[in-house]
């Protein structure tokens, strides 16, 4: 659970909320096409209590409302693409206008929580248990910083195995979570990278991990990735879980670490993270081979 304010702090403004957000995660480690920052929100507002999702959908904004929050800090941007009109006829505008006269600020920390350290892959690491965790994708210049983490288990253990410590540690989906691989195989070192991560095979094996967990493996690049390794020394096997699954770890230290920043400093604000499950997919119909 978030970290409990400290008692008799004064509740600080939207604008001493984003600055913290921003220490802890820089905009300028953000990717170039990226959306981050403030949304829509009055930086002289007071804050008493933040509302974390993955999401920015209106099922996150009305339970924040409900929740009594004055800010959203999401992960995924409402806004990514350039838009001409939120007008509230529009799904994207009607969460802004939803946001904005319920009196409920959103602030977006994207790729530049990727590269964080702690970050969203961080998290993700931590609750598969790894430890001499390093970036997989190392920012230029910041050596401790960068996309995806590679790091080790205890010890040895079979790929099935070690598929089940991962659908243990993440939230449900409809998806669950598909091997590549001989599911006898032993891994101890693993590349992650919270959210899409096919981009990256080619860090995963100059990493030399012998298993990589991510999300959103399209066919070929999942295929050509095994097929290589079947030609080379078998590694790394595959692990791909629900894109939301894989990001939703981050939100809890995300929030202990804002009550922690801004108590510091004299401020008191409470940080929730929410219960609802923004993964897409919501029915998975076995095959017939099943």
């Amino acid at each position: 659970m978030p970290a409990a304010p400290s008692p008799g702090a004064d509740a600080p403004t939207l604008q001493q909320v984003t600055d913290a957000l921003e220490v802890m995660h820089p905009l300028d480690r953000a990717q170039s096409w990226d959306a981050v920052g403030l949304v829509c929100g009055d930086p002289a507002a007071p804050v008493r209590r933040v509302h974390f999702a993955v999401d920015p959908v209106a099922a996150v904004v009305e339970e924040a409302i409900a929740a009594g929050a004055d800010l959203l800090v999401t992960h995924h941007p409402l806004l990514l693409r350039p838009v001409h009109s939120v007008a509230a006829t529009t799904f994207k505008g009607g969460v802004v206008h939803r946001a904005i006269t319920a009196g409920l600020a959103l602030y977006v920390a994207h790729t530049n929580a990727d590269a964080g350290a702690p970050g969203v892959s961080d998290a993700l690491a931590r609750v598969l248990d790894l430890d001499d965790l390093v970036p997989l994708d190392p920012l230029p210049g910041h050596p401790d910083l960068g996309i995806g983490r590679v790091g080790t288990l205890a010890a040895p253990e079979r790929l099935g195995d070690f598929a089940d410590r991962v659908a243990a540690a993440l939230p449900g989906t409809e998806q669950g979570v598909r091997v590549a691989g001989d599911p006898d195989a032993l891994v101890r070192r693993v590349a992650v990278c919270g959210g899409s991560g096919d981009s990256l095979f080619e860090q995963v094996r100059a990493s030399g991990a012998d298993v990589y967990v991510t999300a959103d493996l399209r066919h070929h690049p999942a295929s050509e990735a095994r097929e290589r390794a079947a030609f080379e020394d078998g590694r790394p096997h595959l692990v791909d879980v629900a894109h939301w699954a894989s990001e939703w770890p981050w939100l809890a230290g995300c929030a202990d670490r804002l009550v922690v920043a801004l108590a510091d400093g004299g401020r008191t604000v409470e940080a929730h993270v929410s219960t609802t499950r923004t993964d897409p997919w919501t029915l998975r119909v076995p095959s017939r081979g099943e």
